[in-house]
């Protein structure tokens, strides 16, 4: 299983990026997942995510109503839409993905995903 992050970039502030992720090895269809970050001395956090089963998606109140993610499950790839970026949005921004992630455990910082990938520098900085 390989997971192929890309998108990521220079932005001023205000701007946006679109990532996606490339899956390979693994079908998406009715499996979680979910997009990260991890800033230079802090701990990795989950930005947005789909769960199995509801279909839902989640995001944390720091991106709520600026990100927005997405599948598309004929070309097996992830998306995370970002606009209105901040300085704070500066990153590592990883994807994952998980056949055992329910629902809204998807957010759930403690869960782990079993497929990573390499991640894409988000730099958001005039």
């Amino acid at each position: 299983v390989q997971l192929q992050a890309s998108g990521g970039g220079l932005v001023q502030p205000g701007g946006s990026l679109k990532l996606s992720c490339e899956v390979t090895g693994f079908t998406l269809e009715d499996k979680a997942v979910g997009w990260f970050r991890q800033a230079p001395g802090k701990e990795r956090e989950v930005v947005s995510c789909i769960g199995v089963g509801d279909g839902n998606k989640y995001y944390a109140d720091s991106v709520k109503g600026r990100f927005a993610i997405s599948v598309d499950n004929t070309k097996n790839t992830i998306y995370l839409r970002m606009s209105s970026l901040k300085p704070g949005d500066t990153a590592v921004y990883y994807c994952a993905t998980d056949p055992g992630v329910f629902g809204e455990f998807c957010l759930d910082p403690d869960v782990e995903y079993d497929y990573w990938g390499q991640g894409t520098q988000v730099t958001v900085s005039s």
